[in-house]
């Protein structure tokens, strides 16, 4: 065993400075710690760590320089004695101090489990405590818990010092927060479960929505033979109307799914919380003080101004359920520039605008703030789950982000952040318009439907003879494709947008458009995720599954008074 020249003893009772100060003491195996009597380089510990194998060959006199190195480095670094009952710390250096938030003698002379808590994994402690016992080095990933009760994930090493005979001396360990790694990794997940779930409930909707159009076109076609039957007329309506509550949730599930097709413009905060808080006030009922205050000068941001209010909506909802027996709610605004636009945040550099809602609510744990966006999870008994989702989908379509800050019986703070619009866009409205007369006029015209789905072709077919106009159908693109070469030009395509094979509704429309520049395209979908990724053309009306006659009948008709009928009532079997 190395041990330290007579010069060496003599420069341990010799005072080292270093910055600050105040390093930390030791104690021998055995050793008791009496006050803050001891000297981080004259207590009997460091001349015994000097005098044993930590100390290694080589050393001599500059072993005070090594336990200095020790004592100012950034790692936090502790050493045990397995020698004493309970295996007590001997040694912690000024970065464990400073990490855990402890005093140096509220921790030497005590097993370092003080660190552990509530939620630090039992079998973690387990695997620890199974590599003490065999003598092998360790590490883990563990909770522990500061001074104060704050946790913090460290990444915990310990591994076994030996004298040269074998025999067990001290154990060294030292310690990385790594809270920050965690979190993100955390957050990086979650990510990817939600996008897995958005990608698996957009697919869901769209053949859900295909469902629905089947079920509502054809009660809605049985509803003309019910005139004397007025119970079957009413169960036809019931049935009716849950179908459009069942298209309401695809609607939901595509927000949350960030699939749903926006419709974005320059749009002032400020002016659509105002506008809006009347609706507010009333929604809201008398129990909840709701009050504003908005920044003033607020530059807009590009969002679409009807998704944007149900998303105000849902917060305000959850926050007034959050308050049972009613409090007061802030609608706030304000600007974050650059430089207040922390890491937190995780948004690319520029200027944003923020919309909060705060309120004086039960608040919510951290485990449940984590799971508050995941559609169906809910802690109301009569709740969907599918509010926080929707807006979370709603603000990353944006391209902002949400936050959400809460604590048990401290209220909660959700925030809306959005880039700062940079340039005008005026999207296309087109008019539902009251056009029954209009699609009267137009009774006579020929129509191409598209649609792969054998059922909503059918019921389609059904609706558009119906109204009196002459159809022509086709399974596929590649069936359309072919029908107008053998044909001719129609006056109007309807084509579904999600397609199989290589032909799909946009493809279709573009490919007809080259042969037919003035043709009226009508594109059906349950699923806009074709639409939002890719450049529709204006003149191309949208409508969504599941639709209802009448809306099938206004968008033909604002179609063909958009544009002349360049090819006459010409009959395709002709």
């Amino acid at each position: 065993m190395t041990t330290s020249s007579d010069k060496g003893d003599a420069n341990l009772d010799r005072p080292l400075d270093t910055e600050g100060g105040g390093q930390s003491a030791g104690l021998p195996a055995g050793g008791k710690l009496e006050g803050n009597s001891y000297h981080p380089l004259g207590n009997p510990g460091v001349k015994h760590w000097q005098a044993s194998y930590i100390s290694r060959s080589g050393l001599d006199d500059r072993g005070n320089i090594f336990f200095a190195a020790v004592e100012m480095t950034r790692m936090p670094m502790a050493i045990s004695d397995p020698n004493q009952p309970d295996n007590p710390l001997v040694f912690v250096n000024r970065a464990f101090l400073d990490l855990t938030g402890y005093r140096e003698e509220e921790v030497v002379g005590r097993n370092c489990r003080f660190l552990q808590g509530e939620k630090t994994d039992p079998d973690t402690v387990a695997e620890i405590r199974a590599a003490l016992q065999d003598h092998r080095a360790v590490a883990v990933d563990i909770l522990n818990y500061k001074a104060g009760g704050t946790p913090f994930w460290n990444a915990f090493f310990t591994g076994p010092i030996f004298d040269e005979n074998g025999r067990l001396l001290y154990w060294f360990a030292s310690q990385i927060d790594i809270t920050r790694r965690r979190f993100s990794e955390q957050s990086f997940r979650q990510a990817q479960k939600m996008e897995a779930i958005g990608q698996l409930t957009a697919g869901l909707a769209h053949d859900f929505n295909n469902l629905l159009q089947v079920i509502t076109g054809n009660l809605e076609l049985a509803e003309q033979y019910t005139q004397d039957n007025a119970m079957l007329a009413l169960a036809i309506q019931s049935a009716q109307q849950a179908a459009e509550r069942g298209g309401k949730l695809t609607q939901q599930l595509l927000t949350f799914a960030r699939k749903q097709r926006l419709e974005p413009r320059q749009v002032s905060l400020n002016s659509l919380v105002v506008d809006f808080s009347e609706m507010l006030v009333r929604t809201l009922g008398e129990k909840v003080d709701l009050r504003l205050d908005l920044k003033p000068g607020l530059p807009a941001c590009t969002v679409d101004p009807t998704h944007m209010e149900m998303a105000l909506l849902n917060v305000l909802i959850n926050a007034r359920d959050a308050m049972p027996n009613g409090g007061k709610v802030t609608i706030g605004t304000a600007i974050l520039q650059d430089r207040e636009r922390s890491d937190a945040h995780r948004l690319p550099a520029g200027v944003y605008v923020m919309i909060c809602v705060i309120d004086e609510g039960e608040g919510m744990p951290p485990e449940i703030v984590q799971r508050a966006t995941e559609p169906f999870f809910t802690t109301k008994t009569p709740g969907t789950g599918l509010g926080l989702a929707m807006v979370h989908g709603f603000v990353q379509q944006s391209h902002g982000r949400l936050e959400i800050e809460s604590q048990p019986g401290e209220g909660t703070t959700v925030r809306m952040i959005f880039p700062v619009a940079t340039e005008r866009m005026v999207p296309p409205t087109p008019s539902d318009g009251s056009s029954e007369d209009s699609a009267t006029l137009q009774s006579a015209s020929t129509i191409l439907l598209v649609e792969d789905s054998d059922d909503v072709r059918q019921v389609t077919e059904s609706y558009l003879k119906s109204l009196g106009y002459q159809v022509f159908s086709a399974a596929s693109g590649e069936d359309a494709l072919q029908l107008l070469d053998r044909q001719g030009p129609v006056d109007l395509l309807f084509t579904d947008v999600m397609m199989p094979g290589g032909i799909n509704g946009l493809v279709l429309a573009r490919r007809i458009r080259q042969r037919y520049p003035d043709i009226p395209i009508l594109l059906a979908t349950g699923y806009m995720d074709d639409l939002a990724s890719q450049d529709v053309d204006v003149s191309m009306i949208t409508l969504t599954k599941p639709y209802r006659q009448h809306e099938l009948a206004d968008r033909i008709a604002t179609l063909l008074d958009r544009t002349p009928s360049v090819f006459g009532q010409r009959n395709l079997t002709e």
